[in-house]
């Protein structure tokens, strides 16, 4: 996995990254009351905001960390948000992006240097 310094995670497999936010972001926020999703199809690029999350303490959006497409969303947590507290690195994810780009990729952590910037 790969970890952005907007406390994103990213795994790949088979050319698509799947994309959520790490345990860490999710205590941070506190309790998940809203996420809104991308649509699948849309074409973004890196640092659009394509998903807003809203909790008790505040509303963040998310960034793509990639150029590319989305090829599926987590419907999921737009129905039970609170799975983002629960499960946050893994049946949490927010979307799944088809990269157009992975240049970025070479400026993002791997788990022991995410840890220590959280650190």
């Amino acid at each position: 996995m790969k970890y952005t310094e907007e406390h994103e995670w990213l795994r790949e497999e088979d050319g698509v990254y799947t994309v959520g936010i790490t345990t860490h972001a999710a205590e941070q926020l506190g309790d998940v009351v809203f996420v809104e999703l991308p649509e699948v199809g849309d074409i973004v690029s890196k640092d659009d905001e394509i998903v807003v999350i809203e909790s008790v303490k505040a509303a963040s959006d998310i960034l793509s960390p990639l150029d590319g497409e989305i090829v599926e969303v987590n419907d999921t947590i737009v129905d039970e948000p609170t799975k983002v507290n629960e499960d946050a690195e893994g049946e949490a994810w927010f979307f799944r992006i088809k990269a157009s780009d992975t240049s970025p990729l070479d400026d993002y952590m791997d788990e022991a240097a995410y840890k220590k910037f959280i650190g």
